[in-house]
Parts: C-alpha cells; structure tokens; sequence
C-alpha cells in the first residue's frame, strides 16, 4: 500500500486550505474527496477571507452592501454593511478552485468515499475507501502517517476516532439554487441579503434570500427534527414572488452549532471545519472559520510531523478558540436566547435598527474579531439589551 504523510478526507474549505498549506511544506498528501458534492451554503464570505488565503476577488458572484432583518411580524431593519461588503461565493466553483490550489501545490487529489480506518501492525494508519471512479464500487486502500479529517458535521473521521464526536448539535439546513430576478423588488435585493426570523419559516434558526450574481439561495434551518423544512423554502418563495423563478438545484446537509471538545484523538487524527464544528452560532458562517480551522489543523499536523510529537495536534483548538472563541460563546449565547421565540425575535430585530449595534456587528464581521475599542458602545448596547431583555423598550 502507498504511504503518505497525510490523508485529508473531504476537499471542501477546509480540506483543501489544509491539503495546500501541507502539500506547500513538500510533505506528501492525498486530498481524498466525493465527487459532485456540493453543500447548502449562503455562500457569504468576509474581504478578511480574501486577505487571509490569497483569495482572487474574481470568485466574489456578488457583493453585498444591506442586510435585511425580517421579524414575525413582519418588521424590515436594514442594516448597511457601511465601508466593507460582504462578499457572495457559488459554492460548487469555490470549492473545485481551492481544490485545484492544493493539487497545484502539490498534493494527490482522488475521487472517493472513506469508510473506515484501522492501524497495521507497525501502528500506522490504514485508510480504506471506495473508489469514486469504479462504476463497480472498489474498495481502495492506503496508509497515512496523520489523518485530517474535513467531512463535515456528521463527520464519519471524527465518529471513528474523536471522543464526543457522536454527540455534536447539528442544525439541519435546506436550501434551493434559482434563477434570480431580473429586476430589484421589495422582496428581493441584488445587493441585499435578507434574513427572516419568522417561527413558520424557522421555528429556531432563521430563513434566508442570498442573492449570488445569476442565482439566488433560498433556504432555512431547525434543530428540530422533523420540521419541514422544504415547505418552509416553498412558502418563502410563496411570499416573495419567488416560487415562479427556475430551480436550478436542490441541497440539504447538517451544519454544526458549537465546536466539539476535542478535535484529535491524540496520535493520529485530527478534524477540522464542519467535522471540527466551526461554524458561528447565530449567523451560521462557515466558511472563513473553516478555512481558518484548516490552516491550524495543517499546521499542527506538520509539526507533529516534524517532531514526532503527537501533542502538538491539540494547538489547532487551542489556536482557534484564542483567536475566535469568545465570537463562539457570544453568538451561542445569543442564538440559545434570542432565537428560542418569536416574542424574543421581534425584540431582536428591534435591537438590530440601533446604529451601535449595527457598527460593532459588521466591525466584527470584516474583522473577525469582537471590537473592544468602543466601550462606550458596548455600555450602551448593554443597557439597550436590559431594556428589551425586561420588556422596557418597545419591540
């Protein structure tokens, strides 16, 4: 069997930022990855991701500069994004492009399924998966000095070798790609992302209209099981004069709320993006921190490479929640109380018309960092917060 140094399973954001940060360092990798998969994603990326990962601004479909918050009853707060934008990718080209970095740089890239794992004698990985370009299924063998794995929430990697992995809270997401309107509305922006916390659309998650340049996403998540989430998309397409437009496609995938404990098994494997849990509470962005996630965990993997130290692997967790867990906690905080009613959620977007909170949200957003240098902000929209959180303030 062929030996690599690394085996990354799953080429999306973060498999492939950690297949192209490894293959750089000259270390032999294999970018194993299913053919064809492409995951329901609002597609939002922040100019930091651009900076951050030598990013073309040529994949940006389009730039957003309005938010619209949508309450139950109704009620639009637009929020402008002010000197930034926020950028909109098409997930299927994003991808395949940072795939073709990594290969670029040097790693193996092959279509494929994991299955399973299991050490040989010497103690070293053997990753077992089913080749994608077999019209018959045949099951592929290989060996891997570290396993990376990038398979998303329902991560079969991290079941297999991470302690706790079985327990990660997922919200269920669906959306539907279409054909965009020609012209602006009241109900659709080519500039504008509207989000809409309405119980019947999203009874704990939010909804959404994601313009992307020729298409459009429209989609919603729960956590509650069973909650119908393609009648949801069908009535908000129903409302927004978008039921008539052309479905180019359909998706659906888990997407994690809180990062898992542990992200290694403390030898031999680690995880990273979705499988690793990275993605923001409340706003449900993933793709930036899954890149970021992806870069930590290649780094780790290399110095545990370098050193034969397996400990080293436990940094890319420690790394991540230095630079971005207390933006984790806050958003967890706020999407647990916020998000739990649609009594609460009107008074949330009335929050949201306030120029502070407007300032420090999208701040933090092009940064990724909450901003610390206004506290006569904070102590404003801390009092501002009391007064909703006590019914004093109007919603």
């Amino acid at each position: 069997m062929e030996l690599f140094d690394v085996v990354v399973v799953g080429g999306g954001p973060a498999g492939a930022t950690a297949a192209h940060e490894l293959a750089q360092t000259g270390r032999k990798v294999l970018l194993l990855d299913k053919a064809g998969r492409i995951k329901p994603c609002g597609g939002a990326v922040p100019p930091q991701l651009l900076k951050d990962f030598d990013v073309p601004e040529e994949l940006m479909v389009a730039r957003i500069d309005t938010a619209r918050m949508i309450s139950p009853k109704s009620k639009k707060v637009d929020i402008p994004v002010g000197q930034g934008f926020v950028g909109m990718v098409d997930r299927d080209v994003f991808d395949e492009w940072l795939r073709a970095r990594a290969v670029s740089a040097g790693a193996e890239r092959r279509t494929g399924s994991f299955t399973s794992m299991q050490r040989d004698d010497d103690g070293v990985q053997i990753v077992t998966y089913t080749d994608g370009r077999s019209r018959t299924g045949d099951t592929m063998q290989i060996k891997a000095k570290m396993v990376i794995g990038c398979d998303g929430a329902l991560s079969a990697v991290a079941r297999a070798a991470i302690p706790g992995a079985d327990r990660m809270k997922h919200v269920f997401a669906y959306h539907e790609i279409v054909a965009s309107p020609t012209e602006d509305s009241e109900a659709f922006g080519k500039n504008r992302c509207d989000v809409y916390y309405q119980g019947p659309l999203s009874p704990d998650f939010y909804a959404w209209v994601f313009p992307h340049g020729k298409t459009t996403s429209i989609g919603t998540g729960s956590l509650q099981q069973g909650f119908k989430l393609r009648s949801a998309v069908a009535a908000l397409r129903e409302s927004t004069g978008l039921a008539g437009v052309e479905t180019l496609r359909r998706e659906g995938a888990p997407i994690p709320l809180e990062p898992l404990k542990r992200w290694d098994n403390g030898r031999d494997v680690i995880v990273g993006g979705d499988a690793a849990g990275t993605v923001a509470p409340a706003s449900g962005e993933g793709i930036y921190y899954a890149m970021t996630s992806g870069r930590y965990v290649a780094q780790a993997v290399g110095v545990a490479l370098l050193t034969g130290n397996p400990l080293w692997l436990r940094t890319a967790r420690r790394r991540f929640m230095s630079d971005h867990g207390q933006v984790f906690r806050v958003l967890g905080i706020m999407q647990r109380f916020w998000y739990s009613n649609d009594n609460r959620r009107e008074r949330f977007v009335a929050i949201c018309e306030d120029r502070d909170v407007q300032e420090l949200t999208f701040d933090g957003y092009m940064n990724k960092r909450l901003v610390k240098a206004k506290p006569l902000s904070h102590a404003r929209i801390f009092f501002k917060n009391l007064a909703h959180l006590t019914g004093l303030a109007p919603a």
